[in-house]
């Protein structure tokens, strides 16, 4: 039998963020429902933040320069999720 799923975000707020410089990654939690019960996975989302004249603004795009700190920000971010989903339950 095919696993039937769903998912659903458990809020639009990030559970932790990792910045360096105007480099950041943020960790998200959602839910799956399946017909084998419940299950969380964790996704992420990176970007750069820059001012244009008296506004902050956001993008996704990465000069050179930005290269080290997203890839470091990532490296956080899978470290985090990794300890997340390695702990038992008791």
């Amino acid at each position: 039998m095919a696993k039937k799923s769903s998912t659903r975000n458990t809020g639009k707020k990030p559970v932790k963020v990792f910045r360096i410089g105007f480099v950041s990654a943020s960790v998200f939690v959602n839910e799956v429902e399946t017909n084998l019960g419940g299950r969380e996975f964790h996704s992420v989302n990176i970007q750069r933040s820059y001012r244009d004249e008296d506004e902050t603004k956001f993008t996704s795009s990465f000069g050179l320069a930005e290269l080290p700190q997203a890839v470091r920000v990532l490296q956080l971010a899978q470290g985090y999720i990794e300890r997340i989903e390695a702990e038992v339950s008791e």
